[in-house]
């Protein structure tokens, strides 16, 4: 899955990139983006290795259950205090993030990494457009639907129509993660609000999981792998972002997190053996342009 962050908005839970000189990082600040965005990717590809045994579910369950469990436990959320309005944004935030989960480790379960997060990626392109307001945005969505296309000329019955349609509906909530990720950094402070939306989100998953895996989830093995992509897909990313927030713009960070494609395909051919077509490696370029021109635009018509 890509990161928990998207182009052009907040990340970390809602954290704003502090304003960085002359609107570029420093090049420690890309190196960690980079190295959370390898993660990220790397953690999908493993956690596609235990679908075999858990299922994707009961992966899904796993990861955002010990990811909860490790966010509540470093951030001790205060619960006293806020308005039932901050309640339902905070249940919204960790439904958007249950179901970016569920749904994406579905699409995984059927298609490789990268045309799904190719998919994905284009629930947030389409906010940031949006957002952005500006005729040029179009050119990038146009490009963006190219890539897709290409995907298509492919395909979709070879990618499973099922899986595709899996990444889309993540795709969606991602967006809906971005926009109750906003709105809860500015009601909770530090990472409060993501990890009371990560908890809600393990109430979610973690039925499911246990319906699906039942007690294989507390095999051993099963547990060490779980635990490794709870770390590689949430808690590594999460800390080398608030880091890297600290170093670079939010535009200079969300142009480098439109690359979440492309590594995705890497660490599916590295880690899974699945490899890509020349038209489906052309049309995750294209997805990788079009959202890094997407932010551009949207960040120089905020300036």
């Amino acid at each position: 899955m890509t990161s928990t962050a998207a182009p052009g908005t907040p990340t970390a839970g809602g954290v704003r990139a502090a304003p960085a000189p002359a609107g570029v990082g420093s090049l420690g600040g890309i190196g960690l983006v980079l190295a959370g965005t390898v993660s990220v990717q790397f953690g999908s590809a493993v956690a596609a290795l235990l679908f075999p045994r858990a299922g994707a579910l009961g992966v899904v369950a796993l990861r955002v259950t010990i990811a909860a469990v490790l966010l509540l436990a470093f951030c001790r959320p205060r619960l006293r205090g806020h308005s039932r309005s901050d309640w339902a944004v905070a249940g919204a935030f960790g439904l958007a993030l249950g179901g970016m989960n569920i749904l994406f480790y579905q699409a995984i379960d059927r298609i490789p990494l990268g045309p799904a997060v190719t998919l994905e990626v284009l629930g947030p392109l389409l906010l940031s457009v949006v957002a952005a307001r500006r005729a040029v945005s179009l050119v990038w969505a146009g490009l963006a639907l190219a890539g897709v296309f290409l995907l298509g000329q492919e395909g979709f019955d070879r990618l499973n129509p099922a899986g595709a349609g899996f990444a889309l509906g993540a795709g969606v909530m991602w967006a809906a993660y971005i926009v109750f990720n906003s709105r809860a950094g500015a009601r909770f402070p530090r990472l409060d609000g993501l990890a009371v939306a990560m908890g809600v989100a393990a109430l979610v998953s973690l039925p499911l999981g246990i319906g699906s895996a039942g007690g294989t989830l507390l095999e051993p093995g099963v547990l060490g792998l779980g635990a490794a992509v709870a770390l590689l897909s949430s808690g590594v990313p999460y800390a080398l972002e608030l880091l890297a927030l600290r170093r670079l713009s939010a535009a200079t960070f969300a142009v480098l997190m439109s690359l979440a494609p492309a590594v995705a395909a890497l660490a599916g051919f590295l880690v899974l053996g699945q490899t890509l077509s020349a038209p489906q490696c052309l049309a995750i370029v294209l997805v990788v342009v079009a959202s890094a021109g997407a932010v551009r635009a949207g960040a120089s018509g905020r300036g």
